[in-house]
């Protein structure tokens, strides 16, 4: 009787926990495209800030946008350079060493779960050692940081399913544990280090605090990776604190760019996950 009860109880909290959620995120999308989509023009995205675009007057946020592109880009290049190694070395070269691995595991579980701010603050602490000024090329190393642990953990996570037995089959047949990483651990769990790239590529250009101290803010767009670059999360920051009305509601059109860039990202990781699916080994 009570485990009836429980199951339930957990059901229904179950139901009203998702329910909830999908409220909210309803509401939160409702808010910005009722309040953003009246001033969505092409001038705002074809075209660059203008004198005093921040008080209500003409130009864009072009150099907003492709600056979160830049960034985002950059530092997922950087992070996947160095996270699917990492993730190869975990599950082929150091997977009887249990121990380690586990406690890997555990530090970039941390390191996830670290606010983003944090390492804002850690970027603009190693900006000032390296003597970096605030630059695209200071933000990309600061998102990078900031990326890395997510893309590791999700690799990780896909590469611990692939079947142990086809492992030691590709061993069997005498390869090497680096013919091993590539041709057949990256082969299997290649939709899921795509799913990872576009995951860690949406949390990066969502985010304002980790870019806050670090990438500074101009009108023009970048051409250079030491000059300051300006970002949609920024953009949407800025406008916010302005006392103009029409200036706040630029705010929200920026921040409904920034929603439709980040559902064609977790659209496109579902369209790649199922395309690559038929490069499994099967």
């Amino acid at each position: 009787m009570w485990r009836k009860i429980e199951e339930k109880a957990f059901y229904y909290l179950m139901v009203i926990s998702t329910v909830s959620l999908g409220f909210f995120l309803l509401l939160i999308v409702a808010t910005i495209v009722y309040r953003g989509l009246p001033y969505l023009s092409w001038e705002m995205i074809s075209q660059t800030p203008k004198g005093g675009y921040y008080f209500g007057r003409e130009g864009g946020i072009l150099n907003a946008i492709i600056g979160s592109l830049y960034l985002s880009s950059g530092a997922v290049i950087i992070a996947l350079v160095i996270s699917l190694p990492v993730s190869l070395a975990m599950n082929i070269h150091l997977k009887r060493r249990k121990k380690l691995v586990n406690g890997l595991r555990f530090i970039l579980d941390l390191l996830w779960g670290i606010p983003s701010i944090v390492y804002g603050a850690f970027g603009f602490t190693l900006m000032i050692y390296l003597g970096i000024k605030a630059s695209l090329l200071a933000g990309i190393i600061t998102v990078a940081f900031f990326i890395l642990p997510i893309m590791i953990r999700s690799m990780d996570e896909v590469m611990k399913n692939v079947p142990l037995s086809l492992i030691e089959s590709a061993f069997a047949l005498g390869s090497t544990r680096t013919e091993v990483a590539f041709k057949v651990m990256v082969r299997q769990t290649f939709p899921g280090i795509i799913t990872a790239v576009l995951l860690a590529f949406g949390r990066g250009i969502g985010d304002v605090a980790a870019v806050l101290f670090t990438t500074g803010y101009t009108d023009n767009i970048p051409t250079s990776l030491m000059q300051q670059t300006a970002t949609l999360p920024l953009a949407v920051f800025f406008q916010l604190g302005s006392p103009i009305p029409e200036v706040q509601n630029r705010a929200y059109a920026a921040a409904l760019i920034l929603t439709i860039i980040i559902l064609v990202v977790s659209i496109s990781t579902r369209y790649f996950g199922k395309r690559f699916r038929k490069t499994l080994i099967k």
